[in-house]
């Protein structure tokens, strides 16, 4: 197997598969820095942002077979580490490219939101005088005109802009100059704006009295990377970790945060371990051992969102030789008390940061364990005698992405593995706190 790579090279891509077929296809799993098609070979190169999207694609998609318009595509790391500027498709050759100009062509790729003028004004206004907008409908998908006050306000916004997300997760811009010296607006609505003409007829449009989408002031913020999660779509953040719609079973319209837990091993199960089990699906808020019934817990989630996944993935899950039952509470949060362990403010919450990321390595109990954060010279042999206590460990992986040891512990069964992640995750391992998560991996 080639080395991990921020490239990926896709074989099988037919001509009815296009740039946009295999943004959509990826974009889920990070940030794509630059796409070549090779038409002439039926195949493509995509750089990732980061090593870590690329391992991830290739790790989810060795489990599920990748299809595009009813083509099987096959995907493996390129021998490539990165792609030259003049390589990639979205910088044209020499006799195609457009000079700078201050006028910006935007399509936006994995549209979960509708955009409209305010919202793109509220993406590229940060970098530049904003004079006119003016969006539509192509066959490339939704795309916008953005003209600039200045030539070099425009050149600034696309080195910055091109690539990212407008929400986290979703609504991806690609972006190159146009050839136009002007835009004319004639009406400032939702679909067109002049930023210098306030007096301009509105021609009001109806709107679906059903649409629901983020306010502008819910956009992912470019100048904050990895803002707070809840100034994003929580919808849009998990469809997009799930390849554009919810997992089978999850509605996402869930409101109840707390759930409550029983049938638990009182002798063994704490609210350390229930939160290390539960926080795979969201962050914790507090975690109650019930002490009148102590087979009982009350778990409160950040959301209802979260709150449904864990429903989702944990309901029959075995834990120390017992079958959970996860249901939601009729309290609608717990109060804080002495007797309540309280995880609002804990490191530990894995949803403070990549958010897409820890949604999409969402699951149900699996053998295959990943453990992170460990010591560089860590031995397979003393990652197993850390972990061998909880069950048979049938196999490891040690790994390494991008300069960080990983590895990969195969277990009998999936109640050892969960027995493992939920006494070891955030234990220490020759002076490193590591973490634990499960695999979507079949096999080592």
């Amino acid at each position: 197997m080639a080395e991990p790579s921020k490239v990926i090279h896709i074989r099988n891509v037919g001509h009815e598969i296009s740039e946009a077929d295999l943004l959509q296809l990826l974009q889920p799993f990070g940030a794509i820095s630059k796409l070549v098609m090779l038409r002439g070979k039926n195949q493509a190169l995509l750089q990732m942002q980061d090593i870590n999207s690329s391992v991830s694609a290739l790790q989810y998609y060795s489990g599920v077979q990748p299809s595009v318009r009813g083509r099987n595509v096959y995907m493996q790391f390129s021998s490539h580490q990165e792609l030259t500027t003049d390589q990639s498709s979205h910088a044209r050759n020499s006799d195609q490219e457009s000079e700078p100009n201050r006028i910006l062509l935007a399509t936006v790729h994995h549209m979960l939101y509708p955009i409209t003028v305010e919202v793109l004004h509220q993406v590229f206004k940060a970098y530049g005088f904003v004079e006119k907008i003016v969006t539509f409908q192509k066959s490339a998908g939704f795309q916008a005109l953005i003209q600039y006050q200045s030539r070099h306000e425009a050149v600034e916004a696309l080195g910055v802009l091109h690539g990212r997300n407008i929400y986290d997760g979703c609504c991806q811009l690609d972006i190159q100059y146009s050839n136009l010296s002007e835009l004319q607006v004639h009406f400032n609505n939702d679909r067109t704006r002049d930023f210098t003409n306030p007096s301009l007829p509105t021609e009001q449009r109806p709107r679906p009295s059903q649409q629901v989408f983020p306010d502008p002031g819910g956009l992912f913020s470019f100048q904050q990377p990895g803002g707070p999660y809840s100034q994003m779509g929580r919808a849009a953040t998990i469809a997009a970790a799930f390849g554009g719609t919810l997992p089978t079973g999850v509605t996402g319209t869930n409101e109840r945060c707390t759930l409550i837990v029983s049938n638990l091993n009182t002798d063994k199960t704490d609210g350390d371990k229930l939160f290390n089990l539960f926080s795979l699906y969201g962050n914790i808020v507090r975690i109650k051992v019930l002490h009148n019934k102590p087979d009982l817990a009350l778990v409160e989630m950040a959301d209802g969102f979260q709150a449904e996944l864990a429903v989702h993935y944990l309901k029959g899950a075995m834990l120390f030789g017992n079958k959970l039952d996860v249901n939601y509470s009729k309290y609608p949060s717990i109060t804080p008390a002495p007797d309540a362990n309280d995880y609002i403010n804990s490191g530990l919450n894995r949803f403070n940061t990549n958010v897409v990321k820890n949604y999409r390595h969402c699951c149900a109990p699996t053998k295959m364990i990943h453990v992170s954060a460990l010591p560089q010279d860590v031995s397979e042999d003393a990652l197993v005698a850390h972990l061998s206590e909880h069950g048979s460990v049938i196999g490891t992986k040690l790994f390494e992405v991008k300069g960080k040891r990983q590895a990969l512990v195969l277990f009998a069964s999936e109640e050892e593995a969960t027995e493992a992640l939920v006494s070891k995750h955030a234990s220490a391992l020759e002076g490193n706190t590591i973490r634990i998560s499960f695999s979507q991996m079949q096999s080592l």
